[in-house]
Order: structure tokens, then C-alpha cells, then sequence
């Protein structure tokens, strides 16, 4: 049960809208709840997804939406001062 857990979280971390936003740091593309934003785009029928957030949709944009609610949530603090323009250094590590 454990390994179909953690299969099942890597296939949707690896499709994960919030993730591909992310990754994508496109300028001028929306920082935040941009995954959730990507997957309601996809479902609403949006054709450009590249264009506008950097990222293609995921190819079940129902199935991901809440993973990337969740996601998006944990990280709007940093989304928040990142739209915000606050600089910040984060380093690991000794």
C-alpha cells in the first residue's frame, strides 16, 4: 500500500502544474496559485498555455487541480514575496 502511495505521488509531483510553473520562471507569468491557475486554464479550455505561463498544462488538469491548490498554498508565502519584489537568499548546507 505504501509503494503504491509514493508511485502514485511521484507520477503526480512529475505532472504537477505548480511544479512546471516553476520551473518554467517565464517573466510575466502569473507567480501565484500559478499551477491552479494553469490547470482551471486547461479546463476552461485555454490554447496557449505555453505562451501565458511558461509551461504546458498537465494532461489531467481535473485529476492534478488539487494537488496543485495544495502545493500552491504551502508555497504563497514565498509566491507572495516573490510578486512583492523581496529579495531573498536561500542556501543550504553549511
Amino acid at each position: 500500500m505504501n509503494k503504491l502511495l509514493i508511485i502514485l505521488l511521484a507520477l503526480q509531483l512529475a505532472g504537477c502544474a505548480t511544479v512546471r510553473t516553476l520551473d518554467a520562471a517565464k517573466p510575466g507569468a502569473p507567480v501565484v496559485y500559478s499551477g491552479t491557475r494553469l490547470d482551471w486554464y486547461a479546463m476552461n479550455g485555454g490554447c496557449c498555455a505555453m505562451d501565458r505561463f511558461g509551461a504546458e498544462a498537465p494532461s489531467y488538469p481535473g485529476v492534478d487541480l488539487p494537488a496543485s491548490a495544495l502545493l500552491d498554498t504551502l508555497l504563497l508565502p514565498l509566491s507572495l514575496l516573490t510578486v512583492l519584489g523581496v529579495n531573498f537568499q536561500a542556501t543550504g548546507g553549511l
